[in-house]
């Protein structure tokens, strides 16, 4: 069923949030540095080398009774700063399970992060925006 939308300027019943079914959306950067070992001798991505990435977390809900959101965005904000620090400035390699940090893998490591705080949690994305790169990780 299709969301009527209806002119809020005469209607304002109209504007009602209760039952609708959002996503929201928030993200954070970090840097870090990582290689790919299993590389070729003389492969770029064999060296140590660092990049600038975005970590996003879409949390999917509806607003609660007495509530005005889904969730506060800077609570999101505070969960998704955790765990990007946990990452921030570190070589990737080094962290536990990310011994291979393709944007995959780091993708699926923030997720399990993150799930535990964030009950909705529907996708998780991880870019190199110097590079116009992105993963999204699609949760059940």
């Amino acid at each position: 069923m299709a969301t009527k939308l209806t002119d809020t300027q005469i209607d304002r019943s109209a504007v009602t949030v209760q039952g609708q079914m959002f996503e929201i959306t928030k993200a954070v950067s970090f840097e870090a540095a990582h290689f790919m070992g299993g590389k070729p001798e003389g492969h770029p991505y064999r060296n140590v080398h660092g990049h600038s990435f975005t970590l996003e977390a879409t949390v999917a809900g509806t607003v609660q009774p007495g509530a005005e959101w889904v969730q506060d965005f800077s609570d999101l904000s505070a969960i998704l700063l955790e765990t990007a620090d946990k990452l921030d400035h570190r070589l990737l390699n080094e962290i536990d399970g990310l011994d291979v940090p393709t944007l995959e893998r780091i993708a699926v490591w923030a997720a399990n992060d993150l799930k535990p705080k964030l009950p909705g949690l529907k996708r998780v994305a991880l870019g190199r925006p110097s590079l116009n790169e992105r993963c999204v990780l699609v949760l059940s």
